[in-house]
């Protein structure tokens, strides 16, 4: 028998999360039966889509429980195995984060070798943090060398991939971020041509017209909102927006006012798609090959903002809408 914690789904959060919409909790798992296999996870993920499924509705996945563990990327280790497909010492990656231990069948896990990059890089930049920026930008965006990509919440953990992608492609990009330490790190480390600190700009849209003489062609939205409004703005025609989240309204109580000048998408003759990375796995062989390459050749470079313990989870969670983070937001357990 091993004793396992884990953080569950206490109540539904109301606008932001607060940490009494958690709990934190023992319980005892059995031994591994023939067939399965005991996982040990040692880093787990915590991503702003998961503030959805903290809600009551419908949606591309299924919501959270009440009273249950929530669940989410991990990298875990094989500690006990009766499952010929796995061995004790494998590194397997998983989406039953959020608990210490777990028993499962094999099935869902997928064996990784931490031989190639920080174990915990493959939550991030070679997991599906990675994916979501390659498919969004290569595959919606379809940007063309010389083109201007602007990239909003361009140090996060999606964004700065997406920024630096864009200038291996040769455009010419320009992010926002929340802070002056992360547009000094996304002008000198990440290499963008133009970044800036949206919370301290005077006027976001004087502030794009300035960074984007040539307009944008491929907007890369993260946050929603008046950057979108403002993207709008000045995109060229034609222009690509890539709709991967929007996270200044993930706690919204009310319905948030819609851009005032969403008739751009017409009359430029913009395309604005969402999508789901979900729907991209089948680039993941050709993915990791890019950006091993990239890696190999110092083009591509992240940050991690790693909280320690279990017990941390919903603090590095609830952190995710206050801009705690730098780069992708990790648990270490």
């Amino acid at each position: 028998m091993t004793t396992s914690r884990e953080i569950r789904l206490k109540s539904r959060p109301e606008g932001m999360p607060v940490a009494d919409n958690f709990e934190l909790a023992e319980t005892t798992l059995p031994t591994p039966a023939e067939g399965e296999l005991l996982v040990k996870n040692l880093y787990m993920s915590v991503d702003p889509y998961m503030r959805g499924r903290m809600m009551d509705r419908k949606s591309y996945l299924p919501p959270f429980q009440i009273g249950h563990p929530l669940e989410g990327g991990s990298v875990g280790e094989v500690v006990e195995s009766k499952n010929d497909r796995f061995k004790p010492g494998d590194i397997v990656l998983n989406m039953l984060g959020w608990r210490e231990y777990f028993v499962s069948n094999g099935k869902g896990l997928t064996r990784i070798d931490p031989d190639n990059a920080p174990t915990q890089a493959f939550l991030g930049t070679l997991g599906m943090t990675g994916l979501t920026a390659y498919s969004g930008l290569l595959e919606v965006g379809k940007p063309s060398e010389g083109e201007t990509v602007f990239v909003s919440a361009a140090s996060g953990a999606v964004g700065a991939i997406v920024s630096q992608i864009a200038k291996i492609k040769g455009c010419f990009v320009v992010g926002s971020a929340g802070s002056d330490e992360k547009v000094a790190w996304l002008k000198e480390e990440a290499g963008v041509d133009e970044a800036f600190n949206y919370k301290t700009a005077d006027n976001l849209f004087k502030t794009i017209a300035q960074l984007c003489p040539d307009g944008i062609d491929v907007y890369f939205e993260n946050v929603g909102g008046k950057h979108l409004e403002a993207a709008l703005e000045f995109m060229n025609p034609q222009g690509r927006l890539v709709m991967c989240g929007m996270i200044s309204q993930y706690n919204a109580t009310t319905p948030p006012t819609g851009p005032s000048n969403l008739g751009h998408v017409v009359a430029k003759q913009l395309t604005m798609q969402g999508f789901l990375v979900g729907n991209y796995f089948d680039k993941m062989p050709q993915f990791q090959a890019d950006m091993g390459k990239w890696i190999a050749e110092g083009r591509i470079k992240w940050k991690e903002t790693i909280l320690e313990g279990i017990d941390k989870a919903p603090e590095a969670f609830m952190g995710l809408f206050s801009g705690n983070n730098f780069g992708k937001m990790i648990v270490k357990l």
